[in-house]
């Protein structure tokens, strides 16, 4: 395939920080890690790959004007919030959170004795302001195929965002061959490979590694071994 851009964000590269409770690493600048060369992707602005250790987590924070999607991977995600929500989600779900005019929100490990491991994922919305919203949902993944999970607000998918942006989680065993399609002209996907290995547009990927892609049209995703990824595939906004 012809591409404007493709850019490699390689899971040795990320920032990292181990607080002890905590254990995170940053494909994009956050908190005392900055990269001038890494502040996002288009509209995707965080990518978090979270380990947090038994009965510890995030105290109440607040948050302004990004849509946030956490998916946890092992364990459960405690989360409650000043709109009244107290929920866990666990592995196999997907949790969106639209922060709009603001919000205070508190996250932890539901486990005092097991390790809860999460992605959190934060999307520059298409509009500032909005009543401050939740939403949570369980996925069936079928293997070997693209499961869209969020979409934008109006669209058919479980969950949605103010944005014209969309997250698909893949689930392909190996020597299957996947290909996506970007739903909007314009858009770049972000692909994360979670577990496995894989070629992506002739590009070898590990466990965690991950490839942006501009303009792509279609991507080809080529599984070595069982591979786990998400795809978000985001308007390619200015900075």
């Amino acid at each position: 395939m012809e591409h404007e851009t493709l850019t490699l964000f390689r899971a040795a590269e990320r920032g990292h920080r181990n607080f002890g409770w905590l254990d995170t690493y940053h494909t994009f600048s956050f908190g005392e890690y900055h990269n001038p060369d890494r502040m996002g992707f288009g509209a995707l602005r965080v990518f978090n790959d979270d380990a947090v250790i038994g009965g510890e987590g995030f105290g109440t924070h607040p948050h302004q004007n990004m849509e946030i999607i956490s998916i946890p991977l092992e364990g459960a995600l405690v989360h409650a919030d000043s709109m009244g929500n107290e929920k866990s989600i666990h592995t196999g779900e997907v949790q969106v959170m639209s922060a709009g005019s603001g919000i205070t929100h508190s996250e932890y490990n539901g486990h005092r004795d097991q390790p809860l491991k999460f992605l959190q994922i934060w999307i520059i919305p298409n509009e500032i302001g909005v009543e401050p919203r939740y939403q949570q949902v369980h996925v069936d993944l079928k293997q070997n195929f693209v499961s869209v999970i969020v979409g934008p607000k109006n669209s058919s998918c479980p969950l949605w965002i103010h944005q014209d942006a969309w997250l698909s989680l893949l689930k392909l065993e190996a020597g299957k061959t996947a290909h996506y399609t970007s739903h909007r002209e314009g858009n770049g996907t972000f692909t994360f490979l979670i577990d496995g290995s894989a070629s992506i547009e002739g590009v070898a990927m590990q466990p965690r590694d991950a490839i942006g892609i501009v303009n792509p049209s279609t991507i080809e995703v080529v599984a070595e071994s069982d591979v786990y990824a998400v795809i978000v595939d985001v308007p390619m906004i200015k900075r």
